[in-house]
């Protein structure tokens, strides 16, 4: 806004109207793109980061309209004068009903109010307008001191208005006015009247306040989904176990096997699910091996994971078998307050005899690999963990040999869309189900390896790199001399 301004100031020249249509132009154009993101924006509502992208797109429209219509009326000029009873006003959202001016001359005390402004403070065009005295009476109470203060200040030290105020219009509406204006000067230096736009800026700021609350919901909704990742993260640790480098088990004797596993974790942006993987040496001599995955993800899982761990290994210490051990995961779940579905599959290594005994729920059965080749193990029956109550789960046996090597794996650890280098019709043709043969394709490399530990740090550097959706977890075990 320009410094003091004298009674007789010649008036500025306006701009050329070729370069303020060309910006009516942009304007438009700019307001198209903005409403195209808008539509892209459009969910049902419950997204927090959602709703705060269309408030802020709702807010730069509403101010891109107001542009255009300053640019048309800074193109066409200012209305002209009425002469003849006002016209009806316009509608609610025009611009002219959201921006006035006025002058109050302080030598007559006359005023002289624009008919827009008559529009926004809802007064009736046929009164006369309020003098600087009167205007006040307009006013929300609690704000009549900010407009004192800013008249004031105009005109008794010279000092440029802007500030806003609420006005109640006579039905009671309440609406947000912003002001600008400036003394106006006479030839000795001493303010002779004073000048004001005042605009009605309510939705503006309606808009505005949509966009910080908004946006203080989507901050809120982040803060709680970085505090249950990380919750769900120490939770996971802390139940896993806790050892990083290859396991021989059992500790002493011979036929024992030699194991590492990996967890894979989502992506940061993804939260992190329920899979476990377990590895013990139990009372009798045997060997306990286990992977699984909790459907759902957050700390409400991860309790439930860490449950679920705890039963399988003192069920297991008990000698339970991996058929019956199932049925009653499956019942403990079943009987939970909250619903749940969980994929296992249970193996019990004896060492002895070197034979593998196993089952599983609606899960991967494990991998064997033997002489440089691979091939899933034939599944026994068995449903998912939760999925039926009194679900009856049956067991198979193998016998392994000296170097043979078993994979567990979780659903999730071959990202989804991998290809294989193998075409489909090899893979039909030998009766290996699509998701296993990235991990089968592997055999060759895995028979050169001399440790798990180095066929697990295949299997990551294979296929842990990239932002997963989903984590996923990885048990080897080679059996040794």
């Amino acid at each position: 806004m320009p410094s003091h301004l004298s009674a007789d100031h010649p008036a500025a020249q306006p701009p050329g109207r070729g370069s303020v249509d060309a910006l009516i132009t942009q304007t438009r154009r700019l307001k198209g793109e903005v409403d195209a993101v808008r539509r892209d924006a459009q969910g049902d509502g419950t997204d927090p980061h959602g709703r705060w992208q269309r408030a802020l797109c709702d807010l730069a429209l509403h101010q891109l309209n107001d542009i255009g219509a300053h640019l048309t009326e800074l193109r066409d000029g200012p209305p002209a004068v009425e002469t003849a009873p006002v016209a009806p006003a316009p509608r609610g959202d025009a611009l002219l009903s959201r921006v006035g001016s006025a002058e109050w001359n302080l030598l007559t005390d006359e005023a002289d109010w624009s008919a827009e402004l008559y529009q926004i403070l809802g007064r009736d065009p046929a009164a006369p307008p309020l003098t600087l005295d009167e205007l006040p009476s307009l006013v929300l109470e609690e704000d009549r001191p900010t407009l004192t203060a800013m008249v004031t200040d105009c005109l008794v030290d010279a000092r440029p208005i802007d500030g806003e105020f609420r006005i109640v219009r006579p039905h009671g509406e309440v609406r947000t006015v912003h002001m600008m204006g400036e003394p106006v000067l006479d030839s000795d230096g001493g303010t002779a009247a004073m000048w004001a736009v005042l605009r009605d800026v309510s939705e503006l700021r309606r808009s505005q306040r949509t966009v910080r609350e908004t946006r203080d919901s989507l901050q809120r909704h982040r803060h709680l989904a970085q505090t249950e990742h990380r919750l769900t993260v120490e939770l996971q640790e802390a139940v896993l176990p806790p050892w990083r480098d290859s396991l021989r088990l059992p500790h002493q004797g011979r036929r024992c096997l030699d194991i590492a596993v990996h967890h894979l974790p989502a992506g940061a942006s993804s939260p992190i699910g329920g899979n476990w993987y377990d590895a013990l040496e139990l009372s009798d001599g045997d060997t306990l091996l286990s992977v699984g995955d909790l459907t759902g993800q957050g700390p409400a899982v991860a309790s439930t994971m860490a449950m679920m761990l705890g039963a399988l290994r003192g069920m297991a210490m008990a000698g339970t078998q991996p058929a019956q051990l199932m049925s009653w995961l499956n019942q403990l779940l079943d009987s939970g307050v909250q619903p749940a579905l969980a994929g296992a599959v249970c193996c019990r290594y004896r060492p002895q005899t070197r034979t593998l005994v196993w089952a599983q729920a609606g899960h991967p059965a494990p991998l064997l690999f033997r002489d440089g080749t691979g091939r899933r193990l034939s599944a026994p029956g068995g449903v998912l963990l939760g999925a039926t109550s009194g679900a009856v789960y049956e067991q198979a046996e193998k016998t392994l040999e000296e170097g043979d090597l078993l994979l567990l794996y979780t659903d999730g650890l071959v990202p989804r869309g991998w290809e294989s280098p193998r075409r489909p019709s090899e893979t039909e043709s030998e009766g290996r189900p699509a998701d296993a043969t990235p991990l089968l394709d592997l055999a060759p490399r895995f028979h050169a390896a001399p440790t798990a530990r180095d066929c697990v740090r295949m299997v990551v550097e294979e296929f842990g790199t990239g932002d997963r959706e989903d984590d996923a977890c990885v048990l080897v075990a080679r059996v040794t001399p």
